[in-house]
């Protein structure tokens, strides 16, 4: 990470709505910005703690250009100031966003900003910025955090996307290592880091696909203990798992998948400390600004419209997950959900999970072969209308793949052994259209047609 102060920016912490200040305004600028980081920390941060949907509802609320109770939609690419000397000073660090002076929305943009703020408030961060793809959110942080030469420990069960990029691009590229471990194996986590060259301990909450469930607090104090930053992928459990209230630095979503809930946008984020999401915009270091991974104003726009149901949405995700993985553990099914007694980490889960959320919108159904996992597919997507044969999740509509062949696939055969990714696995992100027992009944005849034709029960 880049030592020299962030230039152009300092991240605007304020959950009230606020207007361009002239830059001879009587308040000190430091004292501004002080009360604007204090009103934070006395509302959407401090509710957090207690509940990620009462932190959304005490973060600022932006309003239209004209009173609309929906902010208005900042499409400019480029911003014009008053006077002359102001673009020194934004260019300079004096002023920014924080004081709502912007230069240049691949820089930051208010609509884009707003969006952030909101998904600092859900996972109880005190910045977030939001990016194009989840991918280019879990690149960025991970570049300004690591340099040429240093060494990253990571689960050896992460999404195929992740881990390709930790295998091949990294090193090829960036001379970038690192070494993946069983993320419950807390010795071989303690020895795999390296003090001083290890700059990242990164796992996900809630795996990809196999979900297992990490020890959040405990890879936290671990990872603190040697001195390295903890990165926490949230994307399959927002709103069930704040990592941040767990003892982690660094979150990051594909805010495409739950936050989304659409299948239509491509979005991710970054959430950590104001010193992190600053240092990522700085005009000579940052890896935000200096990439460009910018998320367009109007689909920032689009998500923020979306982000106040997510709770609502996901305690559906979650009923409809855990009614299902029941029953169809009760039909003598191979089903993974830690929402089930049976699952290795469903205590662990039960511990860390805030209230009343559930136990996760998604389950996996252990088919053994890939044969037989098509066949269920194909018959619950083309015959009985259960979901749909897609990658992604999150979805209104349940989507199922077989991990091994899509979503894992960039994985060798060894990888998916060790990660637990048998070939017959299938990842379904349940969704909540249609009434719970119509969907169940679509299910129920898709699994009575393969044991009508005997292959569910062939070896």
């Amino acid at each position: 990470m880049a030592d020299t102060k962030p230039q152009g920016f300092v991240f605007p912490t304020n959950n009230t709505t606020s207007k361009k200040r002239a830059e001879h305004d009587d308040m000190d600028n430091d004292d501004y910005v002080a009360a604007k980081k204090s009103m934070l920390l006395s509302s959407a941060a401090a509710a957090a703690w207690e509940d990620p949907a009462a932190a959304l509802a005490s973060a600022r609320h932006e309003f239209g250009e004209h009173g609309g109770v929906n902010m208005s939609i900042e499409a400019s690419a480029t911003f014009t100031v008053m006077e002359p000397e102001t673009l020194r000073k934004m260019f300079s660090g004096e002023l920014g966003a924080d004081r709502d002076f912007f230069i240049y929305s691949r820089h930051f943009n208010p609509t884009v900003l707003n969006l952030s703020r909101q998904m600092a408030a859900l996972e109880g961060t005190e910045a977030a910025y939001c990016t194009s793809s989840g991918m280019s959110a879990i690149s960025s942080v991970l570049l300004q955090l690591v340099s040429s030469g240093d060494h990253i420990v990571a689960s050896r069960t992460l999404y195929g996307g992740t881990h390709a990029l930790l295998t091949h691009f990294f090193p090829r590229a960036c001379n970038i290592t690192t070494t993946f471990v069983d993320i419950h194996d807390m010795d071989m986590v303690r020895n795999a880091i390296e003090v001083g060259k290890t700059k990242v301990l990164y796992f996900e909450g809630m795996s990809n696909p196999t979900l297992t469930v990490a020890n959040i607090p405990e890879l936290s104090r671990i990872g603190h203990e040697k001195g390295v930053t903890v990165v926490v992928d949230n994307t399959f459990s927002p709103m069930v798992l704040s990592p941040v209230k767990l003892g982690a630095d660094v979150v990051v979503h594909s805010i495409s998948k739950f936050v989304s809930g659409g299948a239509d946008i491509i979005a991710g984020v970054v959430c950590g400390p104001a010193s992190l999401v600053n240092s990522m915009m700085d005009l000579h270091q940052g890896s935000l600004m200096l990439l460009g991974p910018t998320m367009n104003a109007k689909v920032a726009f689009e998500l923020a419209e979306r982000i106040p149901h997510l709770g609502l949405r996901m305690k559906e995700h979650c009923n409809r997950a855990m009614v299902y993985a029941t029953r169809m553990k009760k039909m003598g099914l191979k089903v993974i959900y830690p929402g089930l007694e049976d699952h290795p980490q469903h205590e662990l889960l039960k511990s860390m999970a805030n209230k009343d959320y559930g136990f996760g919108g998604l389950l996996c159904l252990d088919m053994g072969t890939e044969e037989k996992a098509n066949r269920l597919m194909n018959l619950l997507q083309n015959c009985t209308q259960f979901g749909f044969m897609a990658v992604s999740l999150g979805y209104y509509e349940t989507l199922m793949s077989c991990s091994g062949s899509s979503t894992s696939s960039e994985m060798n055969p060894e990888e998916k052994a060790l990660a637990g990714i048998s070939p017959g696995l299938v990842r379904m992100s349940i969704g909540y259209i249609g009434t719970l027992e119509q969907r169940w009944s679509q299910f129920e005849k898709a699994i009575s047609r393969m044991q009508d034709s005997g292959l569910l029960n062939k070896k």
